[in-house]
């Protein structure tokens, strides 16, 4: 996991307000699929929204438990939707890391 400060945070919340929720946590919580779709998504889109239809009050807990197994940051949680980060692996396929790197 990578350290992001609030300009850098700023800058993501930006973008992600042009994204809908790629993952949406149910009535059966945060399992191994969810956390798998939350995996490829990240890898395939670095910077998602993950929406909670249940577990509203966990909402917290459970984006810090997806983070640590994802490996992620969160940029932020804005009602019942929580905003993640995980730059790609390859260099070459950040999309975010010129603009990241200015806000350091």
């Amino acid at each position: 996991m990578i350290e992001i400060n609030s300009k850098q945070r700023k800058i993501l919340e930006k973008h992600a307000n042009q994204i809908e929720p790629v993952v949406i946590v149910g009535g059966n919580g945060v399992t191994d699929g969810v956390t798998e779709k939350v995996l490829m998504s990240l890898e395939c889109h670095e910077l998602i929204k993950v929406k909670f239809n249940e577990f509203k009050d966990e909402k917290h807990e459970l984006t810090d438990g997806l983070c640590q197994a994802c490996d992620a940051n969160l940029v932020r949680i804005i009602g019942n939707v929580a905003i993640l980060y995980k730059p790609a692996e390859k260099p070459a396929d950040r999309k975010f890391e010129k603009e990241l790197n200015k806000a350091k």
